[in-house]
């Protein structure tokens, strides 16, 4: 299998599995190369839906973990997502997830309660990383980390952790959908899709709303 990449001179080329892959290591590779020897990426899902937790994952790779398929999340179908998450939490030296309901995004905001989800991810792990990689944000912790924007598609640490927590928040939606069909959070997962916003208009707000987000779509009812 081969994936386009873009070289300096802005030309993109075909690059095979092992070389994607090669690239999606490079962060660990060098750490590795340094002496580090527990590497953990965080990252989150759910910062953008109406409905729905903010939940945040951080797992800790074995050296020369290498799994064909390990991508950004967003990058893949459900069902690739689910086998690659069997693979990645039975092969991780370790892995937590740290969440942040609904109340405490409207009460301190999405980055806050995104930050807080994270911190709480990495404080959970069984195995104290020595350096953190982190998709786009820098956390309050006493360990030293990089931060890597779009680091879910640059890193093979942040990818697996995006898989995981999509996994996860996607089943924790479906069972919300169990409780409250009439908003079809199975299908969206909360996000603002018309659909979702045509029910909200509908049936007005459930308690997995984020008051913070929705409520301006009950204005107009």
């Amino acid at each position: 299998m081969e994936f386009p990449i873009k070289l300096q001179s802005g030309r993109p080329r075909r690059v095979s599995e092992e070389e994607r892959l090669d690239l999606l290591c490079r962060y660990e590779t060098e750490l590795f190369a340094q002496g580090v020897q527990t590497i953990a990426g965080v990252d989150e899902v759910g910062r953008g839906p109406l409905a729905g937790p903010v939940l945040a994952c951080a797992v800790i790779l074995p050296k020369g973990f290498r799994v064909p398929g390990v991508n950004d999340s967003k990058k893949l179908s459900p069902q690739k997502r689910e086998t690659l998450a069997a693979i990645i939490q039975e092969k991780a030296l370790a892995v937590s997830v740290g969440m942040s309901g609904v109340s405490v995004i409207d009460e301190i905001n999405i980055l806050q309660a995104a930050m807080q989800a994270m911190t709480k991810a990495v404080n959970g792990l069984p195995v104290k990383p020595e350096f953190l990689l982190i998709d786009a944000m820098q956390l309050p912790l006493a360990i030293p980390q990089k931060s890597i924007v779009h680091g879910d598609a640059l890193s093979i640490s942040i990818a697996a952790a995006s898989i995981v927590a999509k996994v996860i928040r996607d089943a924790m939606m479906r069972d919300y959908h169990q409780i409250y069909p009439e908003y079809g959070f199975d299908a969206h997962k909360g996000y603002g899709t018309a659909r979702h916003i045509q029910e909200i208009r509908e049936h007005g707000l459930c308690p997995v709303h984020r008051q913070s987000f929705a409520a301006k779509f009950t204005q107009d009812c």
